[in-house]
């Protein structure tokens, strides 16, 4: 197994990346003053908020808040893990991926990547040139596709017989060994034969729209109905989402994604204008998928059948989620008449009335409660505390935060009890380390808070000789991360400002360390801020160290050391408290 990507080769990476340059080619930028700004790709704006920054390699959007490096804005604009991004941004720059260990990123996968797309356009082709694809266009016609869509999804036939892929690709042995591999052959008794066989074909792509494998649909009662690719090194059915990359090239901005059960659904929907349908490929909704999912959009909505198989696969997906649900994140259930699935209930209804059910969707806070009471007598008190103790582990499952607080608020209504009863944490847990902004920015601005701002935007004062230390013993937040930066800086001179933003990516301090990287600060003096937010610091660490040998005083005997210490600390108070009164002469 592949072992993780090194710092340092990450920190190089983003030092070789141009971030004006990596933008400009998805989103138009103009030169504003010594930066580059547009209107933000991540929220709806009229007034250009997003800045590009070359000389600090950071994005940063001043009305949704979003920010990061060249890996970050891979990762949000073209939905990239971050693994993906960084090789994306190695294969720019002509470097191969190292791993911890002496690994590799991996074997190199582009034969199987060209393979699979020459088998996708060998079965578009066929769909349009062999003799008996009469029939799958027929019941392309019938399902009400039209030339575009299936253009669009590169919907194509695999023809009939047991070698039509094998002899168009694989007529030397390094072909047939590249199909294999593919997953597009069987072997049976020592034969190979082509896997996809007198089947309408539905090439998955990856997020970069990359052939990743198919998926076949029989034109008659022959089992099983539908035939995946296997799983391969480029398709890994967990992971992947049918759709996701068709969704993308339709919707620059995605602000919901519905997640369908099958190909045709998907198909059937865009062609009603729904252009933002996603399926599994076969499996229940994996922690990957819903990443992935989020990644995208900030609603997901699951559609089932509304049969009791229907409801069960609801409540896996529900069961999946609960972890997931941070703040800003929604996920609704939409449950359809028995016996209707998405693509006839559209053709059947229409575009407006279907959108309707998608808006009316359930909310997970409701599945979940009216699931769990549908097992309970409500009426009575045994019920309610059944209730309790069903949803409890359930909401223990949820991540620390409003939406957490308000589920048990919730339960606290249903059971007739106080929240606090309920949960002993449910506050929200995360302590935080900088304040939430206000309309005016953050407030208020505490030497901490100006210390680390004027660090990341302007990393060269962690190398001012003679700065105060004492500080690092304060205990109050920020110190540590203060602390953490300060050594990063130290230790790295050279680390560009986006790299250093990712040594925080997956903490919770990254989106607050990105408000005050774009922060307004004073343009002269930042030594003498730093070196004053720093001894303002000492002094509080002072006056803290203070108070606690005071207290130990008051409640013990302290040792002779500490009361030295502690008549040092007055002198020196009594010291500042001469130097700052006035003079009355």
């Amino acid at each position: 197994m592949a072992g993780r990507i090194p710092t340092a080769f990450i920190d190089d990476l983003l030092s070789r990346a141009d971030i004006v340059d990596l933008i400009n080619r998805r989103l138009p930028l103009k030169k504003a003053g010594k930066d580059y700004q547009a209107c933000c790709p991540f929220h709806d704006e009229k007034t250009p908020s997003f800045t590009v920054s070359r000389d600090k390699q950071f994005y940063h959007c001043f009305g949704c808040g979003a920010h990061g490096s060249a890996i970050g804005f891979l990762m949000e604009y073209d939905n990239m893990s971050f693994v993906e991004a960084v090789e994306e941004l190695a294969q720019q720059a002509g470097l191969e991926v190292p791993r911890e260990g002496g690994g590799k990123a991996g074997p190199d996968c582009r034969p199987l990547y060209e393979t699979l797309e020459q088998a996708a356009r060998f079965y578009a082709g066929q769909l349009r040139t062999h003799p008996q694809a009469g029939r799958a266009i027929d019941y392309l016609k019938a399902r009400g596709l039209s030339g575009e869509i299936a253009n669009d999804f590169g919907i194509g036939y695999a023809p009939p017989g047991w070698d039509n892929l094998m002899r168009h690709l694989g007529g030397d042995p390094q072909g047939l060994k590249q199909l294999r591999e593919a997953g597009m052959t069987s072997e049976s008794d020592g034969r190979c034969y082509d896997r996809f066989r007198d089947r309408i074909m539905f090439p998955i792509r990856d997020h970069r729209g990359r052939t990743i494998g198919f998926g076949g649909r029989v034109l008659d009662d022959t089992k099983p109905k539908y035939l995946n690719s296997p799983e391969t090194p480029v398709f890994h059915k967990g992971r992947e989402l049918y759709g996701l990359h068709e969704t993308h090239k339709a919707l620059r901005r995605i602000k919901r994604l519905l997640v369908v059960e099958g190909y045709m659904d998907v198909v059937a929907l865009a062609q009603f204008g729904i252009r933002y349908a996603v399926a599994t490929l076969g499996t229940a909704t994996t922690p990957d998928h819903l990443a992935r999912l989020f990644r995208t959009a900030p609603e997901i909505i699951f559609c089932f059948d509304g049969d009791r198989a229907g409801r069960d696969a609801g409540w896996k997906a529900l069961d999946t989620s609960l972890p997931l649900m941070r703040e800003g994140r929604e996920v609704r259930f939409l449950f359809l008449p028995e016996g209707e699935d998405p693509d006839s209930l559209v053709r059947q209804e229409g575009t407006a009335a279907f959108e309707k059910r998608i808006d009316d969707a359930m909310p997970l806070s409701r599945f979940l409660f009216e699931k769990l009471a549908e097992q309970v007598d409500m009426d009575s008190l045994d019920g309610r505390a059944r209730l309790a103790e069903l949803a409890r582990p359930l909401l223990a499952r949820l991540p620390p935060g409003v939406f957490r607080d308000m589920m048990y608020a919730h339960l606290g209504e249903l059971v007739g009890l106080d929240p606090k009863h309920l949960s002993s944490k449910t506050t929200g847990g995360n302590k935080r380390v900088l304040s939430r902004p206000g309309r005016s920015g953050l407030q208020p601005m505490t030497p901490v808070r100006l210390a680390i701002a004027l660090l990341l935007q302007h990393p060269e004062l962690a190398r001012t000789p003679g700065l105060p230390t004492e500080w690092k013993g304060l205990e109050a937040p920020g110190i540590d991360l203060l602390k953490e930066l300060l050594e990063t800086l130290q230790a790295n001179p050279a680390i560009s400002r986006g790299a250093l933003f990712e040594h925080w990516r997956d903490r919770k301090e990254g989106r607050y360390l990105g408000k005050l990287a774009a922060m307004d600060l004073p343009a002269n003096g930042q030594d003498a801020e730093f070196r004053d937010a720093l001894l303002r610091l000492q002094a509080q660490f002072r006056e803290q160290e203070t108070e606690q040998l005071l207290e130990k005083a008051r409640q013990s005997t302290i040792s002779k050391e500490e009361k030295q210490r502690l008549n040092q600390l007055f002198r020196e108070q009594a010291d500042n408290d001469i130097k700052k009164a006035p003079d009355l002469e």
